[in-house]
């Protein structure tokens, strides 16, 4: 049976020692995020992770949800009471604003137990994920009476929320949708059409689902520029605010998935549903791209939770599991054989996935801090500088945390041998869930395009040379630290290859687009390579510097992290220059055959 551990201690060293929290006091929320706060909190989240939502996955996995002759949803067993453990504890108002009922602590701190309570249960998570989009959505763009009419409920867990943007024949390309709006006369309007793939689109753990559809009203301009977006809820409100009569919103079919499902991911038909425009008039893009770089953004922390789950599992299995001996002599002479873990392609697998998302999960958190700040900071310079990093590293995180999430439950699985193919070891199942997250809120290649295509020249290009500078500075500042100059060495040879690249897209992509998308992939794994390069390298600092300063009780997992970050630039890092030849080879044998060839 599948095993987890909620990776507590890491997490408060990259909160604590790493990213140093406590510095930002001075942003609203933080002087609340005490190192004792957040050690209850973050051991709390484990607790709940580890003992109510972890139990339920695996037959979570193995009896779906089930969609009734009216439409309605059972979700698997244990699921509503787990979600009202949740939602009691006032998870999903953990960081959202005092002033409608959450708790307005960090997003950096929301980011770190999510990463336990998606690890534990990931169809079971999507439920109030999809609900912090949209609440994020409505904060930005709702009128005064929508977010005082919504967020409180949802904000408390009561209702949740989804977003509804696919069509059967439009998923990227949104200005071809066909859902229509009519207007009422009074202010709302009639929404028809039907969406697919909407996750936790009916469901019984909440009291009403508000629904975010993106439609097109009647004699709107065609394409993207005509597209308004509507709150949709499943029962439309009474006068007391309470949920009243159904509202023309149905579920159609659940949808047959590979993975996932213990979440309702929906077929929805609105049949002149009520709906109630959020910001102006063919200006529904804007609103849904709030909650879809949150949603992005959380994705990207789901596959840095799949990865861990299975690493833990496969670390576990790789220690008992005995087969052949060591090629260096006998380790376990009182058993018949070694434990796997002594073969070092076990441990190349294993050393593979640790690196990864040790430094995946300092990424993680560092991003969402660059939100806060973004957020929260009463400094305009400090609010835009946080921002474009963010801007930057979003599609970053969303593509190479899911890519390489779903490689690594692979490479887990591959420990297990044939064991890792039966159903009952579980890791089938996050090979199967992993495998979604490189594809909903823009499949991963689109993301490669957003990143080359627009973040990159953004603003003159100002975000990505923030990076540059930044990741720079740090290796100019330790050069001269004898401890740390295989790190700073390895992150340099690094950053020269993705500076190499960015410049020869500069010159190679403007005359030729085809050259931008034939390397978009290869660059964002590029950038992830050295941004993971950059935590390893803090990381190593800060463990250098704790060492120096006679630090005993952590002593053994501040040398662990060295050896594993010195496992990084040697063995990872180095790919930078394979991603940079490919990148500098441009679009011609790519797009050379004829499509008939095949």
């Amino acid at each position: 049976m599948p095993i987890f551990k909620a990776p507590v201690d890491d997490t408060l060293f990259i909160l604590n020692d790493v990213l140093g929290l406590e510095r930002y006091h001075n942003l609203p929320g933080f002087a609340d995020a005490t190192p004792d706060m957040v050690a209850a909190i973050v051991g709390e989240a484990a607790r709940l992770a580890e003992e109510e939502l972890f139990p339920i996955n695996l037959s979570g996995d193995q009896e779906g949800c089930t969609r009734h002759d009216d439409g309605t949803v059972t979700t698997p067993a244990g699921f509503r009471k787990a979600f009202d453990l949740y939602r009691e504890g006032g998870w999903l108002g953990l960081a959202a604003p005092e002033e409608f009922g959450g708790q307005g602590l960090p997003y950096t701190l929301h980011t770190a137990v999510g990463e336990f309570l998606s690890a534990a249960n990931m169809s079971l998570m999507m439920y109030p994920g999809l609900t912090q989009g949209a609440i994020a959505a409505i904060l930005e763009h709702g009128s005064e009476e929508q977010k005082r009419t919504y967020l409180p409920k949802m904000v408390e867990g009561t209702w949740t929320g989804t977003m509804n943007l696919t069509e059967p024949h439009c998923g990227t390309d949104l200005g071809l949708l066909r859902t229509k709006a009519v207007p009422n006369g009074d202010g709302s309007h009639r929404i028809s059409g039907q969406k697919i793939f909407i996750s936790a689109g009916e469901h019984d753990m909440a009291e009403n689902i508000i629904h975010l559809v993106l439609a097109r009203i009647e004699g709107a301009p065609e394409g993207v520029k005509g597209i308004s977006l509507f709150i949709v809820p499943k029962f439309k409100l009474n006068d007391d605010g309470q949920p009243g009569e159904g509202n023309g919103v149905s579920c159609g079919a659940i949808e047959e998935k590979m993975g996932i499902h213990g979440n309702s991911t929906c077929v929805m038909n609105y049949d002149e549903a009520t709906g109630y425009l959020i910001g102006a008039e063919n200006k529904g893009l804007s609103a849904m791209f709030v909650m879809m770089n949150e949603a992005r953004l959380a994705v990207g922390m789901q596959g840095l939770a799949i990865s861990e789950i299975a690493y833990q599992n496969a670390a576990n299995y790789a220690r008992d599991r005995l087969q052949g001996r060591s090629l260096s002599g006998v380790k376990a002479p009182d058993q018949k054989a070694d434990p796997i873990i002594v073969h070092p392609d076990v441990r190349r697998t294993l050393m593979t996935i640790k690196a990864f998302n040790e430094a995946g999960r300092a990424l993680t958190l560092w991003t969402a801090l660059k939100s806060d700040i973004a957020h929260r900071s009463g400094n305009e310079q400090e609010r835009q500088a946080a921002d474009d990093i963010l801007s930057l590293m979003t599609p970053i995180l969303k593509g190479v945390l899911t890519d390489k999430g779903f490689d690594h439950t692979v490479m887990a699985q591959q420990v297990f041998g044939g064991h890792g193919y039966i159903e009952e070891h579980g890791m089938s199942q996050y090979v199967r869930d992993a495998r979604i997250a490189m594809i909903y809120e823009g499949a991963n290649g689109i993301q490669a395009l957003d990143l080359v295509g627009r973040k990159l020249a953004m603003n003159g290009g100002r975000a990505v040379m923030a990076l540059f500078k930044e990741i720079g500075d740090f290796c100019e500042g330790n050069r001269g630290d004898d401890r740390l100059s295989g790190y700073t060495k390895a992150l340099k040879k690094g950053l020269n290859d993705l500076q190499a690249a960015t410049m020869w897209f500069m010159q190679n992509a403007m005359a030729k687009p085809d050259n931008a998308g034939a390397g978009s992939t290869d660059y964002m794994h590029l950038c992830g390579l050295v941004v993971l390069g950059y935590m390893w390298a803090k990381i190593a600092k800060t463990a250098e510097d704790k060492l120096a300063a006679g630090e005993t009780a952590q002593a053994d997992y501040l040398k662990n992290k060295l050896i594993t970050a010195r496992f990084f630039m040697e063995r990872i890092l180095p790919e930078t220059a394979l991603r940079k030849a490919r990148i500098e080879t441009g679009a011609d044998t790519l797009m050379a055959l004829d499509a008939a060839a095949f």
